[in-house]
């Protein structure tokens, strides 16, 4: 096993990603790490209940050895075993989101030495983190780019502030990651998503949704389909209103946003806030969207060759995912700026 290698949790981003990216790689990779200085970019320094279960979750899967994995702690050693497989749970007691615990999660599970069921409890859908929709039907399809994917299934849908939603994920294990080639994002070719209320809130409200987000839209793409539904109560019982949407081109791209319902917000404002968001990566000629081109930071890296994104901007997030491979792996990546975009490349291992 290598040395311990040591990384400052406040640089960058500062916050959860770079704990995420450090302990996935460091169970991929074999590399014991120490995180110091936890979330220091942050008001409230430290670990939240969030990233504690993402740890733990982490932990179980690769049979580590951990110090300081306490709520509260701004210094962890995480020394990893072997990624085994088997049946794994976590549960985040508030609406801390299902999502962020699979991203955590996923990449190791690919490289398990059998198939991995996660039982996952917590916040299905929220602000400040992808909506479980989103991971399913947007950054899904980009993994299978990788050659891997994961089953799905939603028991209980979980909103903020309550959480308690519950999902389980399948996933079989992979030889390896293919690199990926995607910069000529071509002609959108269909836009659709969802536009969903839950608990009391009236249907009304997702057609307000999807209408405002269609008249945004229309002007590049005609023949939008959003499916607008009230959620059965059994799976949702709690208030919540929200969109996800999704454009493909043919070249096989895949784009997505969305946006959750704000009671300080217009319904209307909250529907065309998803479609900006899929108008500017449309616009600018982005291959994945902003959410996406974090996640496929460590997919890049571990693809057996050299893969090449084009994205927008290069997000914090993304800038965060990078430092953390280039810390830990002998990866490097290089950006190349483009008019409205840029194109992110490395040579995975």
């Amino acid at each position: 096993m290598s040395e311990l290698v040591e990384i400052d949790g406040s640089l960058l981003e500062g916050g959860g990603q770079i704990l995420r990216v450090a302990v996935t790689l460091s169970a991929i990779k074999k590399i014991p790490v120490r995180i110091t200085k936890i979330r220091g970019g942050r008001s409230k320094p430290g670990l939240m209940e969030q990233h504690l279960k993402g740890i733990e979750l982490v932990r179980n899967i690769c049979s580590a050895k951990v110090k300081g994995v306490t709520l509260g702690s701004t210094e962890i050693e995480f020394w990893p075993g072997e990624i085994k497989g088997g049946s794994f749970r976590a549960q985040v007691k508030t609406a801390g989101s299902i999502s962020l615990l699979l991203q955590v999660a996923l990449p190791c599970t690919l490289f398990a030495s059998s198939p991995t069921t996660l039982t996952l409890l917590g916040g299905t859908n929220a602000e400040m983190a992808p909506q479980i929709d989103y991971t399913t039907e947007v950054f899904r399809p980009i993994l299978e780019k990788f050659g891997a994917t994961f089953d799905f299934n939603l028991i209980r849908r979980g909103y903020f502030p309550k959480g308690g939603g519950e999902v389980v994920v399948h996933v079989n294990p992979v030889e390896n990651l293919n690199p990926i080639d995607m910069t000529e994002q071509g002609n959108v070719t269909a836009i659709y998503g969802w536009s969903f209320v839950a608990g009391v809130l009236p249907i009304s409200l997702a057609h307000r949704l999807a209408d405002s987000a269609i008249s945004c839209l229309q002007d590049i793409f005609k023949g939008i389909r959003i499916e607008r539904y009230k959620e059965n109560t059994n799976i949702a019982p709690d208030n919540c209103a929200g969109m996800v949407l999704v454009a493909e081109t043919d070249t096989g791209c895949i784009l997505g946003a969305s946006a959750i319902g704000n009671r300080n917000e217009k319904t209307e404002d909250t529907g065309k806030k998803a479609a900006d968001e899929l108008l500017n990566s449309i616009k600018d000629g982005a291959c994945v969207d902003d959410h996406s081109q974090d996640q496929i930071i460590i997919l890049m890296a571990l693809a057996k060759g050299k893969s090449r994104v084009k994205v927008r901007s290069v997000t914090m997030h993304t800038k965060t995912a990078i430092f953390i491979v280039e810390t830990l792996t002998n990866v490097k990546f290089e950006i190349i700026p483009q008019d409205t975009c840029n194109i992110i490349e490395c040579s995975g291992s």
